[in-house]
């Protein structure tokens, strides 16, 4: 039975043979999966708490990227919620620069008119 999310060494988008880094690229590249990653960077969190730092994402959706999270081993539910695991803070502490380059890049973008 195919894996339901992406796993390094099977077919994932963007690549066929499933290299470990196209794997994260496709997991972390599903809705809200980031930003779930975010909110739990700092504490543990419930479910609605998730839910309500992520501007109110759907239970479904939440509940599947939670388990997929999960499932590849950078989310685990403790007594009081849902955390990091400790790969998970490392892949947060490489995400974490992002952050901040993508509002100096904001910053810097061309003035454009969208009202045309």
């Amino acid at each position: 039975m195919p894996s339901k999310f992406p796993m390094p060494g099977n077919p994932v988008r963007g690549s066929k043979s499933g290299k470990p880094i196209m794997a994260l690229f496709d997991l972390l590249g599903r809705s809200w999966a980031l930003g779930v990653i975010w909110q739990l960077s700092n504490s543990t969190l419930t479910f609605r708490e998730i839910q309500q730092r992520c501007e109110k994402v759907s239970p479904t959706v939440l509940n599947k990227r939670l388990k997929e999270l999960t499932s590849s081993g950078l989310v685990e539910r403790g007594d009081t919620g849902y955390q990091l695991t400790t790969t998970g803070s490392e892949l947060f502490d490489l995400l974490q620069p992002f952050g901040a380059w993508s509002n100096s890049w904001a910053e810097n973008l061309p003035v454009t008119d969208t009202t045309k």
